[in-house]
């Protein structure tokens, strides 16, 4: 048995071959055997030879055959375009910030915490007990599991003043994840075609959203102090417009938080046009010197609407959120969902439960907000210090983001890509403005993973700048 005794056969076979059918069938491995005066294991390599070669295939229990020849040829799709028409609306594509990087990347651009800012103990313990219970196996109510709604309801009745009736459980509406639930929002509280008003920046989620059902977007320019109720007043009454989508607590892109001034003036005008005041708490769980306030606690006439996720604090696999609403509305809100995805998981909807019941969720919640404050002050440093050119406005109070603003002559793409090349990976802030950028941004996240590298990150950021 040598290598030339395999390679004899492995060269008789692939003249065999070439003249055979796709299909045929090679002879048994004792004809070869005998053919070839070679011992079976020199047969058997040299057919594990052309098996890898892709010649022949070997059916266990069948024998071994000659494989069709599959030529490459190009994929065409055109009749697609016919047959799907020009889209009503161009769909913007997913940010930058859902982009996963490599383990070697300093990701300063994500839209979600490190894992190590997530309560992994309680998460897994709550899988493992949901597992053995009968929420594996059963079906959910379609409004959500009873004591995740009254959770719901309980903890934006703690922060209901006296004075004003707390919501009840039954005004919650169980969702999979507030992306979903923006979509409904803007669905049945909007609808396609008609204005929605929206801060610009915002969320790029929500823009995404509106875009999908046709909802025209009408920018309401705000800031690190919130948008100017005027500006506000005025776009109601020009547009015509039935909503206000906003983030009044710890706003995604710039940290922002609206004081009970400006809330009290919002409302205000809300009410007075008889709208809706959709109001994203996304951020409830991330307060570093401020605590959440939300709006909605000040308002039991359902014209605030409001939308709370656990996917981004418990864990990005428990997408689940909880969205409070009064009146018709969440009849209408209910029967959206209803047809859109009947019901939310009930193990999810469990898991999310057993761990925001926990005692040490509490506990969880007061040390992520001095990890956040060790982050924020720590990347905020590193960018004073080495990237001076990239203005902070303010220091957030709550979120995740640090909102950048670049000199205006700045190429933003060509920022993002040399950066990129220096292994630090950064979010250019177009995508959260729902018209043409006022300015050249980066929104920078400091929950993401190793935070000892923030300072790297600022030196390659504030080079990469100064190239320019």
């Amino acid at each position: 048995m040598t290598n030339s005794s395999s390679d004899r056969i492995v060269a008789a076979l692939r003249e065999w071959v070439a003249t055979a059918p796709a299909g045929a069938r090679l002879p048994s491995t004792r004809s070869l055997v005998a053919r070839f005066e070679a011992s079976p294991v020199t047969v058997q390599k040299a057919l594990r030879t052309l098996i890898g070669q892709g010649i022949i295939e070997s059916r266990p229990g069948v024998g071994t055959f000659v494989r069709a020849v599959r030529t490459a040829r190009p994929h065409d799709y055109g009749w697609q375009t016919a047959a799907l028409g020009a889209p009503p609306q161009r769909i913007p594509t997913a940010s930058a910030a859902l982009r996963a990087a490599p383990n070697d990347v300093i990701a300063l651009h994500s839209g979600y915490p490190d894992k190590q800012l997530l309560p992994e103990r309680l998460v897994r313990a709550a899988f493992t007990r949901v597992a053995r219970s009968e929420a594996a196996v059963n079906r959910s109510p379609a409004a959500g599991l009873p004591d995740l709604q009254s959770w719901f309801a309980a903890e934006l009745g703690e922060a209901t003043p006296s004075g004003f009736a707390p919501p009840a459980a039954s005004d919650v509406v169980i969702l999979p994840g507030s992306q979903s639930g923006l979509s409904t929002l803007f669905r049945t509280l909007v609808g396609a075609g008609r204005p929605l008003l929206i801060e610009s920046p915002s969320y790029w989620g929500a823009m995404l959203a509106a875009a999908q059902v046709g909802v025209q977007l009408v920018p309401i320019p705000s800031g690190v102090h919130g948008p100017n109720p005027d500006d506000l007043e005025r776009a109601f009454a020009q547009t015509g417009a039935r909503a206000f989508y906003a983030q009044p607590t710890f706003a995604n892109p710039s940290g922002g938080q609206w004081s009970p001034e400006l809330a009290e003036r919002v409302l205000g005008i809300v009410r007075d046009h008889g709208a809706y005041l959709i109001e994203d708490d996304w951020a409830h769980d991330f307060g570093i010197t401020n605590d959440p306030a939300p709006l909605a606690a000040r308002d039991d006439g359902g014209h605030v609407v409001y939308i709370r996720s656990l996917t981004k604090s418990v864990s990005p696999a428990v997408r689940v959120a909880g969205l409070i609403a009064r009146g018709p509305a969440r009849d209408r809100i209910l029967a959206d969902t209803q047809a859109q995805a009947m019901y939310v998981s009930g193990a999810l909807q469990a898991v999310a439960l057993d761990v925001v019941t926990q005692p040490a969720w509490r506990t969880h919640v007061r040390s992520l907000r001095a990890q956040l404050t060790s982050r924020r002050d720590l990347l905020v440093g590193a960018m004073r210090d080495h990237a001076p050119a990239a203005h902070i406005e303010a220091v957030p109070r709550g979120g995740l983001n640090l909102w950048a603003r670049l000199p205006d002559d700045t190429d933003l793409h060509r920022l993002v890509r040399d950066c990129e090349a220096e292994g630090v990976a950064i979010a250019a802030g177009d995508d959260w403005f729902p018209a043409e950028p006022t300015g050249r941004y980066l929104r920078l996240n400091y929950s993401g993973p190793n935070p000892g590298a923030f300072e790297e990150a600022a030196r390659v950021i504030g080079a990469a700048i100064e190239a320019q």
